[in-house]
């Protein structure tokens, strides 16, 4: 039985044929190196420098060809490692900004607290120190809400200041909390005086959180932006030299001023006693108009 041939194609036939004498070829340089090498070392050494002359360009490209083939892959890494770190950071930034903020509502906090415990310090007759914790801005009306009450002493027309200013009055005292009548309210009235010159001059809210300020004597308007206007004592209500508001602009016959002791800025404010104990009686009866 006649073996069987690798396909009837020539090309194939001619492809084994090759390969063989590819193969027998091989071994005959081996061959001969191996020889060389033995016979001949000086010469061998020459054969290897040759190669090596040959080999090396192609060794040379093929190592770039992997360097730039790795850096691709380890600068695709780090960029991921960038990104992931720089988002790392970003939210670090945020955490941080958040603290920073808190710590900074705590600080403020505390000097305003501070300074009310220094301002009750010097007030020997201060009645008690409470927290502003609500105000109602967006009624017609300007009130305040005051964390103590008649359990800490607090009575109906008793004013209330911060370490800032005159905040107001008390027109409702509950048990464990009252309500104060601020400043910039329509019903409140002060009777006042400007710190440059003391010139005599009234003060009445406005409804919008600025005071209405104007002179007792008719003439020329006595007011300049930044005039701080204070407490006269005249009344009996509150006392003398209590810093009320700073004008910020000039009308006709008068001017706008804005409160000092804001109770969207502060957080403590202290209850006193009238200036006059008979201006208690006449505060006790609200006005009908401060009806709640």
């Amino acid at each position: 039985m006649a073996t069987a041939r690798p396909g009837w194609s020539r090309r194939a036939q001619y492809g084994l044929f090759f390969s063989f004498l590819a193969v027998v070829a091989g071994i005959v340089v081996g061959l001969i190196l191996l020889t060389m090498s033995l016979v001949a070392p000086k010469a061998f050494q020459n054969v290897r420098g040759a190669a090596l002359d040959v080999t090396g360009p192609v060794a040379g490209a093929l190592h770039e060809v992997t360097a730039t083939a790795g850096g691709m892959f380890s600068g695709a890494g780090d960029y991921w490692d960038a990104a992931n770190q720089n988002g790392k950071l970003k939210r670090e930034r945020e955490v941080m900004l958040r603290r920073m903020v808190e710590a900074k509502a705590i600080l403020q906090e505390n000097r305003q607290l501070k300074a009310t415990l220094q301002l009750r310090e010097r007030q020997e007759d201060a009645v008690a120190t409470g927290r502003i914790v609500g105000s109602s801005f967006n009624s017609p009306r300007r009130f305040a809400i005051l964390s103590v009450g008649a359990k800490d002493g607090v009575q109906v027309g008793m004013p209330v200041r911060s370490a800032d200013g005159l905040v107001g009055r008390i027109i409702d005292a509950g048990a464990l909390a009252s309500r104060v009548l601020l400043v910039s309210d329509r019903a409140n009235i002060v009777p006042a005086r400007l710190l440059r010159g003391g010139i005599a001059v009234i003060a009445q809210g406005r409804g919008d959180g600025t005071i209405d300020v104007r002179p007792l004597e008719v003439g020329r308007n006595p007011f300049k932006r930044g005039d701080i206007i204070i407490t006269s004592g005249t009344g009996g209500l509150y006392p003398p030299l209590v810093p009320i508001a700073r004008i910020v602009k000039l009308d006709d016959d008068g001017a706008v001023a804005v409160p000092l002791a804001d109770p969207s800025n502060i957080s403590f404010a202290i209850v006193e006693p009238p200036f006059e104990p008979a201006a208690v009686a006449a505060e006790s009866a609200p006005a009908p108009d401060e009806a709640p």
